[in-house]
């Protein structure tokens, strides 16, 4: 079994440095292998830098004492049995004293089923699927917005575009959050007035939409909107451009905020549209990484590569873990679980507060990928950058 300890002490001479009293341990089973691990990195990294900085500042003050926190992560190499067996390890064997999630719904929903039994919060952003919040569980809290909104601003920038798409076609594979999105885009389609045409579900991991983009082609559809993972929909592109199928728009749960989707189909990214929780901003202030852009640019050094939203969502999940405990005054699990239902404050992710399923609200901002660039297109209820629309086919792009 592949796992990885981090052990973050605060940087400076041995006077200077702040005495700890204790260790806090947080721990979390992580794709770091494996199918999803080029996602699963961002959680990982996410995790240490949030431990890095905490540590760096003072840790967590508890009372008139100060902890650091210490990070346990293993490597569920993209399997979400293993994923479970990691969960129950960390509680039973390593003894951590609270839970950071896994990337993907589908092991947040497995896992999470484990800090619930134990009675052990679990904080997450990995997760979006409204079915993990549907089961009334008590120690889930997630920073990603429910998964049935994510086309919520693609949609009402629809009703706006002239000419306006009459026809959409919806395609979602079918894992948890991808059917929570079709399950939600369904009825957000219907209320703006515009005609489905195709709904259809594929497999997950599907590497042929052949089938599908000849029946888009045929009918003649406007606008395709596609729940799916970032190879499924790198997939789509290509067949897309092959088959020379030029919808006029067409919008991605995942991958366009994201630099590998750009590097891997080049120019064949632009034009692309989707939508995220979070874009780097010195207006998102935050307690321990200055704000959005800061937090960006040392990511950036740290790592090698751009933060998207899943780095700044993983990196609030500790935030919001710290700041509950902070507010507990205590690392019983019970008090620190009553007081993350309650925390609400602001960080570079956005401000930080759980519904009474403990999920956060962010609204999701529409995006398109311009010039190699991606470029905030709608948010609230108003354009804030010109859409490139209708998309030219693909023959004169």
């Amino acid at each position: 079994m592949k796992w990885l300890t981090l052990n973050c002490v605060a940087i400076g001479s041995l006077i200077a440095a702040p005495l700890f009293a204790a260790s806090i341990q947080l721990g979390a089973s992580v794709q770091l292998t494996g199918p999803v691990a080029n996602t699963g990195r961002y959680y990982k990294d996410a995790y240490e830098f949030a431990v890095e900085k905490i540590n760096a500042a003072g840790g967590v003050t508890i009372g008139s004492e100060r902890q650091k926190i210490s990070l346990k992560i293993l490597d569920n190499q993209s399997d979400v049995n293993l994923s479970v067996r990691q969960y129950v390890q960390l509680l039973s064997q390593d003894k951590v004293n609270f839970l950071l999630g896994p990337f993907a719904s589908n092991f947040v929903l497995a896992d999470s089923s484990i800090a619930e039994k134990a009675r052990v919060p679990m904080v997450q952003g990995g997760g979006a699927s409204d079915q993990i919040y549907n089961r009334g569980y008590a120690y889930i809290f997630g920073t990603l917005p429910a998964a049935s909104n994510y086309f919520g601003s693609t949609i009402d920038a629809m009703t706006k575009l002239k000419p306006k798409p009459q026809t959409v076609a919806l395609l979602y594979a079918d894992d948890s959050f991808d059917v929570s999105v079709a399950t939600g885009t369904r009825e957000l389609l219907k209320k703006a007035g515009l005609k489905t045409v195709i709904d259809e579900r594929y497999s997950t991991n599907a590497s042929d939409f052949s089938v599908l983009l000849s029946r888009i082609k045929s009918e003649n559809v406007d606008a395709v909107l596609v729940a799916g993972h970032e190879t499924e929909v790198l997939n789509f592109i290509r067949q897309a451009k092959s088959l020379n199928v030029s919808p006029m728009l067409y919008s991605f749960t995942v991958g366009v905020p994201s630099a590998d989707f750009r590097h891997a189909l080049g120019k064949d990214a632009n034009g692309a549209s989707g939508m995220t929780a979070w874009l780097p901003s010195a207006t998102l202030k935050d307690q321990w990484f200055g704000n959005g852009e800061e937090f960006a640019r040392d990511w950036a050094t740290r790592f090698g590569y751009e933060p998207d939203y899943h780095a700044a969502s993983g990196v609030a999940t500790v935030e919001a873990l710290v700041n509950a405990i902070q507010v507990a005054g205590s690392t019983d699990p019970q008090k620190v679980r009553d007081a993350l239902a309650k925390i609400s404050f602001d960080s570079l992710y956005g401000h930080i507060a759980f519904d009474d399923k403990g999920q956060i609200s962010l609204p999701q901002i529409m995006i398109q990928i311009q010039n190699d660039t991606v470029v905030p297109i709608y948010a609230g209820k108003d354009f804030i950058n010109k859409l490139q629309y209708p998309l030219a086919p693909w023959s004169k792009r």
